[in-house]
């Protein structure tokens, strides 16, 4: 039987039939007539088909398309522009030129090439100002070891007739320690200085360094061969903004030493004689091949041009991957973005939860991971800031107030106010890490923070005794510095006071009642600052010296604006810590430390800070000007010279702040000032005893009751109070130490003018 029905059937078959060749001939004309995409799965089988074009399509169409589709990686131009190259700016050619030639020796043979040099060059430049009508003063040789850095290399001399300079160096490399190495760490130390302009040097005409050194002791550049002039080479460039005049000189003294310095004498004297006749540095001496620098200047100086790169394979890749749903703490992100690859790109931002409470569960347990690193970029970045790394997390530097102590040109405030010997005092940190990102943080943002510590921990033992070997190194490298009072260095050689307050949170280490308690086993006071979040610490902390609280605002969007604190509750933590201060105002010397910039937390915030005083009723509170630290990292913070206040505002504000706790009814004075540091010192009546303030501290005395009553025991901040503050150091009369001499950069002694009062 037919299924179709017969006659219907054959029909409805025919039309199906009809219907399908249809579907057929459209198939074959699109096939023909279409035009097809590139083909990607399988280029090799159909590579020829996929790149067929209609004839129709210009040839300036597929010049288009072709510039369109490149092989590597897609670019997407936008984000950060690069920062434009400074171009060579021409020197006044109507003012005088000189040559300072810097040399080191010991051995005395650098210092006879270098007047065998001088007196060359003497003929040499005036034949040159002979030549060009130029006038060309004669040119100076310099001991290293007889200069003061400070008057050459933070910025360039300044002479009555306007000169300007070529600075040329003559220096040996040793592997014992010289006045190279003291030089070397200035330079390093200038460069990194926040208080000092990038490229302080740029305006001289340039420089040049030529190295002597011994084949045989070492082979090649690779294991030593002139090393310190490479690293003076390094330094300058950084600090004169690459005016490299001449590359960088280098002979072995036992053999080609003499021609060689011929050659680079010769270079450096053509492009002198360029300097001289057209303005310029130019842009290189033929024949003089590239410039010696290390990989780290390269790296260091290098700017973002602006380009986003993005790989397509990838980028495909990473939109299959999954979604992250953990939540991790800070610290943990460099382990999550690991995880999803170097170009990971998640669809969702990482969760990070910046608050540990203490009823949260522990996350899972991974070994504890080192806070720096020995490899890592913050190690790095630390030390070329000069700290020394101490273990894993803790950090020791030289302060710049104990090296003008060492010579006799002033002392750091905590002198005038407490009576600390700034040749004697270590600062240090048993932690690099901080709770806080704080905008006028003069560390450049190179320290770790966190809210928790999760990290590797070293025994007080090893930090302690690190710390202290760290800081007599560097002591000791002040030893063939010009002006070092040799009393002082002595003195310097024993540490009497430790400022806990370097860099992070000392608070945060766990065993820091231990290590506290190694410092005044010694003998060693302790100021210990911390930022008011860690309350739990707070409360558990036994016997300091002194203890300081920073406070950085008065209310919590001002807090939250200038600290950038990390943990949620901060405001709460804040007010917690200020709640077991008023606990321990007759157990320990408590400061507030008063931070004051304009634009964040001086204009009518008198009234905020008043009733923070009151919750806390610390020993003192210590206002003190912000110091601008530094271009890039402040600035990306909304922070600029603008933000400084002058010292009459900082006089005007306390004054203020004075009269408000007068109207409250608390009894604190206007105590003492270190006007050089632009810092005030409010007193409680507390420390005012027959009619003289004493805000000094008996550290013989701290130390007495400490052994006879053990870190546990029951006394007060007036049973270790020290003599009477020191005329000169008492509220308007500058706190100056009269036992050292302000000088200017040429050494010459100045008067100290205060300004108390708002200009008219």
């Amino acid at each position: 039987m037919d299924p179709l029905g017969g006659a219907h059937g054959q029909s409805a078959l025919f039309n199906i039939n009809v219907a399908f060749c249809g579907l057929l001939l459209l198939r074959l004309y699109l096939h023909v007539y279409e035009e097809k995409p590139d083909l990607k799965t399988i280029p090799k089988l159909y590579g020829k088909v996929a790149t067929q074009k209609p004839d129709n399509v210009s040839q300036r169409d597929m010049q288009a398309k072709a510039a369109v589709k490149t092989a590597g990686p897609r670019r997407i131009k936008g984000g950060m522009a690069k920062k434009p190259e400074t171009s060579e700016e021409p020197i006044d050619l109507t003012k005088p030129v000189k040559i300072l030639v810097f040399f080191s020796s010991i051995t005395t043979k650098t210092e006879k090439i270098g007047q065998d040099y001088i007196a060359k060059l003497e003929k040499s430049v005036a034949q040159l100002a002979a030549d060009t009508q130029r006038q060309v003063l004669a040119p100076e040789l310099l001991d290293l070891t007889e200069i003061d850095f400070d008057d050459y290399f933070i910025a360039p001399p300044k002479s009555d007739d306007g000169a300007q300079f070529l600075y040329l160096f003559l220096i040996p490399s040793y592997n014992i320690d010289s006045i190279n190495d003291t030089f070397l760490e200035h330079l390093q130390e200038t460069h990194h200085d926040f208080r000092i302009d990038t490229a302080p040097l740029s305006t001289l005409l340039g420089y040049s360094v030529f190295g002597f050194g011994d084949r045989e002791g070492w082979p090649d550049e690779a294991e030593g061969y002139c090393f310190q002039a490479k690293e003076l080479d390094k330094w300058m460039a950084k600090l004169t903004a690459r005016k490299r005049a001449y590359p960088v000189g280098m002979g072995d003294m036992k053999s080609d030493h003499a021609e060689r310095f011929a050659e680079w004498t010769g270079g450096v004297e053509e492009v002198f004689g360029q300097i001289i006749r057209t303005g310029y540095l130019g842009q290189g001496v033929a024949g003089s091949g590239a410039a010696v620098e290390s990989d780290d200047e390269v790296e260091e100086e290098d700017y973002d041009d602006g380009e986003v790169v993005f790989d397509d394979e990838k980028l495909a890749k990473r939109e299959n991957g999954k979604k992250s749903s953990s939540l991790d703490d800070v610290e943990d992100l460099g382990r999550v973005i690991k995880s999803q690859g170097g170009d990971a790109n998640p669809k969702a931002p990482i969760a990070v939860d910046f608050t540990t409470y203490n009823n949260s569960k522990a996350s899972s347990q991974s070994k504890p991971k080192e806070m720096v690193a020995k490899n890592s970029p913050t190690y790095a970045a630390l030390t070329k800031q000069g700290y020394a790394i101490v273990g894993s997390h803790s950090g020791v530097k030289i302060c710049r107030w104990t090296k003008s102590a060492l010579r006799g040109r002033g002392s750091c405030y905590k002198y005038s106010l407490y009576g600390i010997n700034s040749h004697q005092c270590m600062e240090t940190t048993p932690s690099l890490s901080c709770s806080n990102k704080c905008v006028f943080c003069w560390r450049h943002g190179t320290n770790p923070v966190g809210t928790t510590w999760r990290w590797v921990v070293d025994p007080p033992e090893m930090i302690f005794d690190g710390v202290k070997e760290g800081h007599y190194k560097k002591i000791k490298m002040m030893r063939g510095v010009p002006g070092v009072r040799a009393e002082r260095f002595a003195e310097a050689l024993k540490i009497r006071h430790c400022a806990l307050s370097l860099v992070g949170e000392p608070i945060f280490y766990p065993y820091i009642n231990e290590f506290l308690g190694m410092l005044h086993k010694e003998r060693i006071s302790s100021f210990l600052v911390c930022n008011a979040q860690h309350p739990d610490q707070l409360a558990d902390l036994k016997a300091v010296t002194q203890l300081y609280v920073s406070i950085d605002a008065s209310n919590k969007e001002s807090l939250r604006k200038i600290d950038r604190p990390l943990h949620r509750d901060f405001w709460e933590r804040f007010n917690r810590c200020l709640d077991i201060l008023r606990e321990k105002r007759f157990r320990h010397r408590t400061v507030f430390r008063l931070t004051l910039v304009k634009g964040f937390n001086v204009e009518d915030e008198v009234e905020g800070y008043a009733r923070l005083i009151e919750q806390g009723l610390p020993c003192f509170v210590e206002i003190k000007g912000v110091t601008y630290c530094g271009t890039s990292t402040s600035s990306n913070a909304g922070l600029s010279m603008s933000n400084v206040p002058f010292y009459w505002e900082v006089c005007e504000f306390v004054r203020a702040l004075d009269t408000r706790l007068q109207e409250k009814g608390l009894a604190y004075g206007i105590a003492a000032e270190h006007a050089h540091s632009c810092c005030v010192l409010l007193a409680s009546e507390r420390f005012h005893v027959d009619g003289k303030w004493h805000t000094h501290i008996d550290y013989d005395r701290f130390f007495e009751l400490l052994e006879e009553r053990g870190p546990d025991g029951d006394w007060t901040p007036e049973d270790y109070m020290g003599p009477p503050t020191p005329e000169w150091a008492l509220w308007g009369n500058g706190g100056f130490d009269p036992r050292d001499e302000r000088v200017d950069r040429k050494g010459r002694k100045k008067e100290a003018i205060v300004i108390r009062e708002a200009p008219e």
